[in-house]
């Protein structure tokens, strides 16, 4: 583990060698999230070297607090790579900080693959949804813990500890934080992403998520849109296989 700009970051080197061997991927994880929901992942990709972080207000990264603006999101993605350039998967929220971090430096992040990254400045983007501001007069825990609920359902949440449940509620401000720089308008222009992104969405994922990821990959310049069947929002913990072979597409697609 190491601390950049007060993250926390950590770094698995390949644990077998492979056709990867060399190659850097760093993950960057969604809202209500850490960055040890990309293990099963991790397992999958024994021959690359890993980076991967708790983004400010979660987990280990708790104590920065939520980021102030969307731009500090991409500050911290650009801190953590320090230079060295790696293949990026963004997950929900991580895949808007993703494509804006490589419109920005696309050296640095030579291919991506993002899944189902929240755009809620689209038009026809849902309410009901975090992005879309929906659930906004509760109180940030209360919000936190709707969310929660929301992505892993009642039973799940009901029978966490309560220790986990309070650190989960208390990451509410972050939440709140991150959806309303969503609603701003858009966090990052699709025509100047210029490196090839793979656009992941599951088949069993929502109507506005699967179009979003439809509208996404059509709208980049390099963009390719992939399904994984059966999966919904979290393929990376349901199928993380397929998510690593699709990280596998998007590294030989590297510029």
């Amino acid at each position: 583990m190491t601390e950049t700009t007060g993250l926390r970051v950590l770094r698995r080197q390949p644990t077998e060698e492979g056709p990867g061997a060399g190659r850097l991927l760093i993950l960057v994880h969604g809202s209500m999230d850490r960055a040890t929901s990309f293990t099963r992942l991790m397992a999958k990709l024994p021959d690359w070297s890993v980076l991967y972080y708790d983004r400010r207000g979660y987990a280990g990264s708790a104590e920065t607090g939520p980021a102030e603006t969307f731009g500090h999101q991409v500050d911290d993605l650009l801190a953590v790579l320090d230079g060295e350039p790696a293949v990026a998967f963004g997950h929900s929220f991580g895949g808007d900080v993703v494509l804006a971090a490589a419109s920005h430096r696309p050296e640095l992040i030579p291919a991506a693959l993002v899944w189902e990254a929240p755009q809620p400045w689209l038009p026809w983007w849902p309410s009901h949804t975090a992005a879309g501001g929906a659930q906004e007069q509760l109180e940030p825990d209360e919000r936190a813990e709707w969310f929660m609920r929301r992505q892993i359902g009642d039973r799940v949440w009901e029978r966490l500890p309560s220790a986990t449940q309070a650190r989960r509620r208390a990451e509410g401000q972050t939440l709140q934080a991150e959806m309303a720089s969503l609603r701003g308008g858009p966090v990052f222009d699709a025509a100047r992403v210029s490196i090839p992104v793979i656009v992941g969405r599951g088949t069993l994922s929502s109507t506005h998520q699967r179009r979003s990821a439809r509208e996404l990959a059509a709208a980049l310049p390099n963009g390719e849109l992939a399904d994984i069947p059966g999966a919904t929002h979290g393929a990376h913990l349901s199928h993380p296989g397929e998510v690593a072979d699709l990280l596998r597409r998007a590294a030989a697609r590297a510029l």
